[in-house]
């Protein structure tokens, strides 16, 4: 907004704006840079929802950029002929979690849509199971995921479970900017919204309903009732959503010795003990390390804020020693044991399917290869693997088995249509009782799956930055990529170039063309020699340009090496460009 200056005037002097707001705005009256930050833009409403920081001003996250988002919403649902339909809404422990959850669920009522609201925070899969148990047409959840502690979040589901996806993303999109002027948001008073019989409490029904559904999941209980007393668990929920629902299904499943990070144990959105909760951190396991230790642990799991991804570390039985397991590694773990077991025990469906996104690890394909069902590879984001899911029902056509993408997100069943770290914890543990019972820990289980499919390793580097200038820098680097694509990088050959924005597979050899056959994406690929591979995206969360890379060694010690040549390769080709 060139006029950022008017903007930040109107919402001093407007009644509508609260004084509470009104006095964090004045705070900042000299400071001209800052100003600016809160107000050149608004915060945009993208296809994943909202996520800045908190705070006043049009591109933070505030109770009235929240409630313009639900009017915006509100209006695309009453347009598809859906407001009777109902929306459920969730919210994780962070800073004004539980507040911007009614600010949007009484916009809705005023609206005329009912919001069934959880009686206190909940898990993202949680919320998308709500979603599909209630016949809502939407669903919110009040989420930074694994942000740092200023921030918030708002991200909206569909009535399939899944986070919004085309035509609905951008239909959506398009009602809340259309929305020029904040007053225009609707809202009403909580107890007449509740008599109306427009906002509902949820919490105990579904919370059962859930748990059942991941319990009926189980395909070993034979192994849990054989080793859940010697097998000892390690868990944290990191500050967040993820303490009550693991910690019932594990003992529901009848798992004895699972110890909780006592100081990571109960909800706080300043993440006292960690500054970056999230499970991809070290320092997200330093406390769960040294609780491990005491006990003797097998393994540690940690969820991150909202309960969709899981951070794990398993004991080598031979050193002692904790080794961490990347998105990557807990995923084709996974992928491995539930295809691998549903096989042994009622044989496989002609046409089942394990999906993972672009940037996830090509020992997936060895996986499914080695079991001979289908593989889909979709766009980076959970909600295109719940959009295969919802094809699958609605032509009849395929049968999910597993989809996992490197982020650390997986889920096994379909009683949801996101990442779900309950069920994931959930099934490590089993996969655990499973190969305990054979005398084998999960990291002999890792280790042979290398044996049989290839060493491979899979890293990131993401350079952050931030501001104004920060995203133009990520455009940047993104076309001179497109314009100039590399014909070697490091020690590889680049064999073919995916461009996801123009749809096109470049056969660098040949020069022949093909389309990607995805959705539009700013996203480039590049397939090199001897099974590695480069992509390139801005982070669709925070202000990162993030470089994935895979490689292929002859043992573990070799992939190390090859992954570290190609990353320092790969940051020499970043500098180069900045």
């Amino acid at each position: 907004m060139e006029n950022y200056r008017q903007v930040y005037e109107e919402w001093l002097s407007n009644p509508y704006f609260d004084e509470a707001t009104k006095a964090e705005l004045r705070a900042i009256a000299d400071d001209e840079k800052e100003i600016k930050e809160r107000f050149y833009t608004e915060l945009e409403f993208g296809t994943a929802g909202l996520r800045g920081i908190i705070g006043a001003g049009t591109n933070r996250m505030n109770q009235y950029v929240v409630q313009k988002a639900t009017q915006g919403l509100a209006n695309y649902i009453i347009r598809e002929g859906g407001a009777k339909k109902g929306v459920a809404i969730a919210y994780d422990s962070r800073r004004m979690s539980p507040e911007f959850a009614d600010f949007a669920a009484l916009t809705l009522a005023a609206n005329g849509i009912k919001a069934y609201v959880f009686e206190s925070l909940r898990p993202t899969p949680e919320l998308s199971f709500a979603v599909r148990t209630l016949g809502c047409i939407a669903g919110i959840n009040i989420t930074a995921s694994h942000n740092p502690p200023e921030y918030n979040g708002y991200k909206v589901y569909w009535e399939d479970g899944a986070q919004i996806t085309p035509p609905h993303d951008t239909g959506i999109m398009a009602e809340v900017k259309a929305i020029t002027d904040y007053t225009a948001a609707k809202t009403m008073d909580k107890e007449a919204a509740v008599a109306a019989g427009l906002y509902e409490v949820i919490g105990e029904a579904i919370d059962d309903a859930f748990i059942a559904q991941l319990k009926s999941l189980v395909l070993h209980p034979e192994a849990i009732r054989q080793e859940s007393k010697n097998l000892r668990i390690v868990y944290t929920p990191l500050h967040g959503t993820g303490n009550i629902p693991v910690r019932r299904v594990l003992s529901e499943l009848g798992f004895e010795h699972v110890y909780v990070v006592k100081e990571q144990e109960l909800p706080d959105g300043d993440f006292p003990t960690v500054s970056y909760p999230n499970p991809e951190a070290a320092e997200a396991f330093a406390l769960g390390l040294k609780l491990a230790k005491e006990v003797d642990a097998d393994l540690v799991l940690a969820t991150d804020p909202d309960a969709d991804r899981l951070g794990v570390y398993v004991k080598d039985a031979g050193t002692g020693e904790y080794h961490t397991l990347t998105g990557n590694m807990s995923g084709c773990l996974l992928a491995d044991y539930e295809i691998g077991q549903r096989k042994a025990l009622k044989g496989l469906p002609e046409d089942g399917v394990l999906i993972k996104t672009i940037v996830t690890t090509n020992m997936a394909d060895a996986i499914a290869d080695y079991y001979g069902t289908g593989l889909i590879e979709v766009l980076t984001g959970f909600k295109y693997i719940g959009q295969q899911i919802l094809g699958f029902e609605q032509t009849g056509k395929g049968t999910y088995l597993f989809g996992f993408e490197e982020s650390y997100g997986c889920l096994i069943g379909t009683h949801a249509r996101d990442k779900d770290a309950i069920v994931a914890t959930m099934a490590l543990a089993e996969a655990a009782a499973f190969y305990k019972a054979q005398g084998k820990t999960l990291w002999d289980a890792m280790i042979e799956l290398y044996e049989r499919y290839g060493y491979y390793k899979d890293d990131i580097q993401s350079i952050t930055l931030k501001g104004i200038e920060g995203l133009q820098k990520i455009q940047e680097i993104l076309e001179t990529l497109r314009k100039n694509p590399p014909a070697q990088i490091g020690e590889y050959t680049v064999l073919s170039a995916r461009d996801y924005k123009a749809d096109t597979i470049r056969d660098v050899r040949t020069g022949e063309v093909k389309p990607t056959g995805l959705p539009a994406s700013n996203v480039l690929y590049y397939d090199l020699t001897d099974d590695a591979w480069l992509c390139v995206r801005p982070s669709g969360t925070e202000p990162k340009v993030k470089f994935y890379y895979g490689v292929k060694g002859t043992s573990l010690a070799d992939a190390d090496a090859k992954s570290a040549a190609l990353g320092e390769q790969v940051l020499a080709m970043i500098h180069a460009m900045m």
